[in-house]
């Protein structure tokens, strides 16, 4: 059994970051490992605060995991502030001397979808500058491809120019762009030296859509870990989050979670 590592942020509700991940994980048969970047106050109904967890917690987490578990691929979600930017930066330098065909799959999250920031504005210039350099994908929805490339985005054409405009700057960088905003929920895949692709969705009516940023950038690490090539993996885990929001049982009064189990059932 293979391991995987998700750095995140803990959401107590189970439906994203930490907990949402390690689920994922799990449901392709891998075996994962988490090292928390905050702890967050969080329900279906959305964030109302958060707690980074210290820098050097975070590095001993990383540096002890490592040393007893270490990872065949990397999932980075939400940091929350520039020192831990820089501390998981600091990490993935490590990893990459030691290996450079390890996946690091980077869902930038900024804000939360309810609005609330959580990557301050140092934290998203040490992203630009030190991890994404470092990552083998990422996994903007179009408010974070618009920020990261800073470009205006809002349909189809803008996408694939400001994915293009984000591969210039990061060459090695896969770009997958979610497309959960757009009039037709398809998402744009960008695969160095390929032509873009746009990945056929659905837009499926359920109010469990909560985590889905998170479960499909998990689903991506997973299959690639798994051996996939980038257009079947960024396929399969576009399947599989579809399929979570569709088996979903309604819980609480917000967005409520995905089932991520859902092939293990």
């Amino acid at each position: 059994m293979q391991t995987v590592l998700s750095i995140a942020g803990f959401d107590p509700s189970s439906g994203a970051g930490v907990p949402a991940d390690l689920m994922v994980f799990a449901a392709h048969g891998l075996f994962g490992t988490s090292a928390i970047t905050s702890l967050t106050v969080q329900s279906t109904v959305g964030v109302r605060a958060s707690e980074p967890v210290s820098p050097e917690i975070l590095r001993q987490t990383l540096d002890c995991l490592h040393s007893d578990l270490p990872p065949a691929g990397v999932k980075v979600g939400m940091l929350g502030t520039a020192g831990i930017v820089a501390t998981v930066a600091e990490y993935l330098e490590k990893l990459r001397t030691l290996s450079d065909n390890i996946p690091v799959v980077v869902d930038p999250v900024i804000r939360s979808s309810s609005g609330r920031e959580l990557l301050d504005s140092s934290g998203v210039r040490l992203l630009r500058d030190r991890l994404l350099p470092l990552a083998s994908w990422v996994t903007p929805n179009l408010d974070e491809l618009s920020l990261l490339a800073g470009a205006p985005v809002s349909g189809p054409e803008e996408v694939v120019a400001a994915a293009r405009a984000l591969q210039l700057q990061y060459p090695r960088l896969t770009v997958v762009a979610t497309g959960g905003h757009l009039e037709r929920p398809d998402d744009l895949l960008l695969v160095p030296g390929r032509e873009p692709q746009w990945l056929r969705g659905e837009r499926i009516e359920s109010n469990s859509t909560h985590g889905t940023g998170c479960a499909f950038s998990s689903a991506l690490l997973s299959r690639l870990v798994m051996g996939d090539d980038p257009l079947v993996a960024a396929t399969k885990a576009k399947e599989y989050v579809a399929e979570g929001i569709r088996r979903a049982a309604p819980l609480g009064d917000g967005n409520g979670p995905l089932d991520l189990l859902w092939p293990l059932r």
